[in-house]
């Protein structure tokens, strides 16, 4: 039998992909490694068939390692007899909880099939959200930003983690960029914000993302409109 992890997008039950529904409409068991991602597949299938798998909120090594080492032999006693899901937000393979649980599946229980059901991620859903166009040959980059962080050097960067927006705001702002934060884009559970202004983000909040690009930043854009050409088309 077979494992699927599956992307649940940025937190709207209707940003489900098709074959993501699908996966859960037909599994036995559909787990959740939290609240947020257990409200969205609510939605999908009954609560009856939903397993709930306690990751505790800790830093502690040994602990984290018990808790998936748990997790796993659950999942994978699970899938002896049946197809079974493991779901989170975003997508299964990009910064997410479902890496654990394949590494550990990998390394105590390497005969369970493993499938991965891409999802929307929110670090792609921003630009929609933020009203954002990454136009062909942009250059972008990914950094995570908790606690303050302002990474700099790209052009155009894509922040998450951003926990602290009043200081990785200050940091950005003095390294030369223009900043956007989105929180909680295309969630049912909280308040979605988008705004430029870091103190209406103050709240400490991990669902928080922001969009820096370097001040000035020239673009050559391709646009229906030609030198030399009227609106007729004629010279």
């Amino acid at each position: 039998m077979t494992v699927y992890g599956v992307g649940l997008g940025p937190g709207d039950a209707d940003l489900v992909t098709v074959k993501g529904k699908q996966i859960l409409e037909s599994v036995d068991v559909v787990y959740s490694p939290g609240r947020l991602s257990r409200t969205v597949a609510l939605n999908h299938v009954p609560e009856s068939r939903i397993g709930d798998l306690d990751f505790p909120m800790t830093r502690d090594p040994d602990e984290l390692r018990r808790a998936w080492k748990e997790a796993a032999a659950e999942v994978a006693e699970q899938a002896k007899s049946s197809d079974v899901a493991f779901v989170t937000l975003g997508d299964p393979n990009v910064y997410s909880t479902f890496g654990h649980l394949r590494r550990t599946l990998d390394a105590f229980h390497p005969e369970v099939e493993l499938e991965v059901v891409p999802g929307v991620s929110a670090m792609t859903a921003f630009a929609t959200a933020l009203g954002v166009e990454i136009e062909s040959g942009t250059g972008l980059s990914l950094r995570e930003a908790a606690n303050g962080a302002a990474p700099t050097g790209p052009d155009r960067m894509i922040l998450f983690k951003v926990t602290d927006a009043v200081a990785t705001h200050e940091g950005l702002t003095d390294a030369g960029y223009d900043v956007k934060f989105g929180r909680r884009l295309f969630m049912e559970q909280g308040e979605t914000l988008v705004t430029s202004d870091p103190k209406e983000i103050e709240e400490r909040d991990y669902y928080t993302l922001a969009y820096a690009e370097r001040e000035g930043l020239e673009r050559d854009v391709a646009t229906a409109e030609f030198d030399g050409v009227d609106s007729e088309g004629s010279a």
